[in-house]
């Protein structure tokens, strides 16, 4: 036989304040809205560029500059530096440029002209790591001091750049830094590219640890890895697919102002180029870039 239902007990009354919140109605599933067109990213307007005197620092300048946009630049010919400011302000005078000799080897006077110079421009919001040099030798054939030297350069001086930009990244809760690595990092490379490969290596490695480091802040950090394109750097040691500094810089601006992870300049034929270069047999890869 069935027990009778127990009687139903009164609730107790809440106290004010803790009211019971009406029944939920049906629940609307939230989806992302899908633009028409291409979301741009924001405009970087103000932006310093290092190694600016010549090659790519100097295409970027004049790029950026026809665009509008103020600039910093740093070198250590401030005479060179002069010169293309003065140019770039009869070309364009209604942009701001804003110069300094600096030797990226000097980490305190990278420390102090950075922030002196994004004062001058109330500001930045792009800086792109492009000093660097690239003479070497062969390990263990005499040219130690010329290896130590790019390794410096490329691998402190970017570091030292990195620490100063991100600094001002970080107050401003917003920014683009930009790190010009190259195609040579992607596998070690002989003869007198083996320390500059290793540099840029080391600086994709410094990259991505920053990036990791402001994941899902206002900060966007790119690297950018150019393949053989014309320059004083590469004199002596171009290999396939060189394409000329105007098409080079061309490449190197657009890609800059998508703001990827990661980019190859030109895409192509560099892009498919750094998948395989990652597989192949290294007999294979020196081949393909010329050794």
């Amino acid at each position: 036989m069935r027990a009778p239902p127990l009687p139903a007990r009164a609730a107790a009354p809440r106290p004010p304040g803790h009211e019971r919140s009406p029944a939920p109605g049906p629940r609307t599933l939230l989806t992302g809205v899908r633009h028409a067109v291409a979301v741009p990213n924001p405009v970087r307007q103000r932006i310093l560029i290092t190694g600016a005197s010549s090659g790519l620092g100097e295409g970027m300048a004049r790029r950026f500059a026809a665009q509008g946009r103020d600039l910093a630049l740093v070198a250590r010919r401030a005479d060179l530096l002069e010169s293309l400011a003065k140019e770039l302000l009869d070309a364009h005078p209604g942009i701001r440029v804003v110069t300094a000799a600096l030797d990226v080897d000097d980490p305190d006077a990278v420390a102090r002209v950075i922030p002196a110079l994004a004062d001058e421009l109330g500001g930045l919001d792009r800086v792109v790591v492009n000093a660097g040099i690239g003479k070497g030798a062969s390990i263990g054939t005499g040219g130690g001091a010329a290896n130590r030297a790019v390794l410096n350069t490329n691998v402190l001086g970017a570091h030292a750049q990195c620490e100063a930009a991100m600094g001002i990244f970080r107050s401003q809760g917003a920014g683009h830094l930009v790190l010009i690595s190259s195609v040579a990092s992607v596998r070690g490379m002989p003869g007198s590219r083996t320390a500059y490969g290793a540099s840029k290596a080391a600086v994709n490695s410094l990259a991505e640890g920053i990036r990791s480091d402001v994941w899902g802040s206002g900060i966007v950090v790119t690297t950018i890895l150019p393949g053989y394109i014309a320059t004083d750097i590469n004199v002596g040691r171009r290999g396939p697919f060189t394409v000329d500094l105007d098409e080079g810089v061309d490449a190197l601006t657009a890609a800059i102002e998508r703001e990827p992870v990661k980019a190859y300049v030109p895409g192509l034929p560099w892009t498919p180029v750094a998948r395989l270069l990652r597989l192949l047999p290294l007999s294979v890869v020196r081949r393909l870039t010329g050794s």
